[in-house]
């Protein structure tokens, strides 16, 4: 039984991780898109990149949690302190990244004077 939850769990990480990886890219390709447009355009400004940026930082957060999920769901059945240590530093390590993100995120909020400025954090 206990073979049977480690390749369903196997299986779940590797679908968390894939999901992961495609918030990732999505973030990157939309940062892109809001970068490269208004560049073509001749329109390009600091607030253009911000908006790129944020934008970025949000996906990058919502991956990074998804890859927290999987590192929980691999080392939930039956782990070893090997995989509990591992689990812990790179809990720690995600959990630094995302409050400096969010933290970035916030200020960049308060910062936003206008409403358009507002709307593009979001």
């Amino acid at each position: 039984m206990e073979a049977i939850f480690r390749e369903v769990s196997q299986h779940i990480a590797l679908a968390l991780e894939a999901i992961s990886v495609l918030m990732i890219a999505i973030g990157a390709l939309e940062a892109l898109a809001k970068i490269l447009i208004p560049l073509f355009r001749h329109d390009a400004s600091q607030g253009t990149r911000r908006a790129a940026w944020l934008g970025l930082a949000r996906w990058l957060l919502l991956g990074l949690e998804f890859m927290l999920a999987a590192d929980i769901v691999r080392t939930a059945i039956a782990p070893t302190w090997d995989d509990i240590g591992m689990l812990g530093a790179i809990a720690l390590i995600r959990t630094f990244l995302n409050y400096f993100l969010e933290r970035d995120l916030e200020n960049a909020a308060r910062e936003a004077t206008t409403p358009a400025e507002v709307e593009a954090t979001r």
